[in-house]
């Protein structure tokens, strides 16, 4: 009786929690129906923003001089005197004596030279005198001939001394070549800057005997440096007129801006488009464009560094702006928003991606300059998709936010 009970209770307590249970269920209420939400993809995108002005063409290189030779004296002899502008990083200005050679031996050659050629003179002072002489007589003895000899004939050139006199006229000459060639070696005792410039090295001393020939030291140009930038032929077609400019005119001018790093700013010259090469560098495949900065080494140049402008040195690898060709319509768009096949993905207000081609004239850093049917302020896709069609619907930053 006791174990048929003891079931009997069981089954009551189990009964009495299902029907809590039930009961609590019943009671509980309602969730919330919501519908899913739908499988729209989310997209990055940036702003398409119009054009203004030149497209610029930018590009890098490394400054070298304008002009840059050799210093090597032309005689031989010791070195007695050395200007102290003369040495590594010291600045000459043109004619300027840079060293001097010993002259004394050229000294002695141009008097010796010159009383050569005093004697020289006095030979042809007797020369001319022995001629007349032979002349006149040669005159008295055709008069004195017979009336039956013929009277046309002409003299022998010997007899008149007309090649003694020609010999020492030579002599004269050959002597006055002489003194002006010893004059000419004396002068370059002194040996002269040819232009403004800064020394780049030198390897003379005091008391060293020089040869003819003999380098010791080399002297670039200061009034110009050159910046040569390899630019494919695509930018090199954005320079307005390349193949027309001809160095060194003035008239036609590209202007271009030389940007150069020093300490913590950076600083900017101003220059132009000098003149490209005609041929592609072998290995790059690249067009050198040859940008011409004058007065490197002056001061008024703009900077945003808080030091002073430092000169454009020789040698400093530097950014080149060029002013290219001024375009109708062209846009600037985020680089990243170039798709393959040179086009965009514009996004319009519903958020329907439309597939707009575009002819790509330049892309620098993190822009692209582009040409199309764009318009100012569109929304362009940057990022988040790996690809799209025509019309498919996008979220944005902007959608996600509302």
């Amino acid at each position: 009786m006791g174990r048929r009970t003891g079931f009997l209770v069981a089954v009551v307590i189990i009964a009495a929690s299902v029907g809590l249970a039930t009961l609590l269920v019943s009671l509980a209420p309602e969730p919330e129906r919501r519908e899913p939400p739908p499988q729209i993809p989310f997209a990055q995108t940036g702003r398409v923003v119009l054009g203004d002005g030149s497209i610029p063409v930018y590009g890098a290189g490394t400054v070298r001089p304008s002009a840059e030779v050799d210093i090597i004296p032309q005689i031989s002899g010791k070195v007695v005197w050395i200007n102290p502008s003369f040495q590594s990083g010291g600045r000459v200005e043109a004619d300027q004596a840079i060293f001097r050679i010993e002259e004394e031996d050229y000294l002695y050659r141009v008097r010796e030279a010159e009383a050569d050629l005093e004697a020289k003179r006095v030979e042809l002072l007797e020369a001319r005198e022995k001629a007349e002489i032979a002349r006149t007589e040669y005159e008295q003895f055709s008069g004195r001939r017979s009336k039956g000899e013929s009277s046309a004939r002409r003299a022998n050139p010997l007899t008149l001394r007309e090649p003694q006199l020609k010999a020492a006229e030579a002599a004269l000459d050959r002597e006055e070549a002489r003194v002006a060639d010893a004059k000419l070696a004396l002068s370059r005792t002194q040996v002269r800057a040819p232009f403004d410039g800064y020394v780049r090295d030198e390897s003379v001393d005091l008391g060293q005997f020089l040869t003819a020939g003999q380098a010791v030291g080399r002297i670039f140009a200061t009034d110009a440096v050159e910046v040569v930038v390899p630019l494919s032929d695509a930018n090199a077609a954005l320079i307005p007129g390349l193949w027309e400019l001809r160095a060194g005119d003035s008239e036609q001018q590209v202007p271009a801006h030389v940007i150069a790093r020093y300490g913590e700013g950076n600083h900017t010259w101003e220059g132009y488009v000098d003149r490209a090469e005609v041929s592609l560098d072998k290995q790059t495949r690249t067009i050198d464009v040859i940008v011409r900065v004058p007065n490197p080494f002056s001061r008024d140049v703009s900077s945003n560094g808080a030091s002073g402008a430092p000169p454009l040195l020789v040698g400093k690898f530097v950014e080149v702006a060029i002013e290219g060709l001024t375009s109708g319509a062209y846009y600037r768009v985020p680089r990243a928003a170039l798709q393959p096949g040179n086009e965009v993905w514009v996004v319009h207000g519903d958020g329907a991606v439309h597939i707009v081609p575009v002819h790509v004239l330049q892309r620098v850093n993190d822009e692209a300059y582009v040409a199309g049917p764009l318009e100012n302020g569109q929304q362009v896709v940057t990022g988040g998709l790996q690809f799209a069609t025509e019309g498919m619907r996008v979220q944005t930053g902007t959608d996600a936010v509302q």
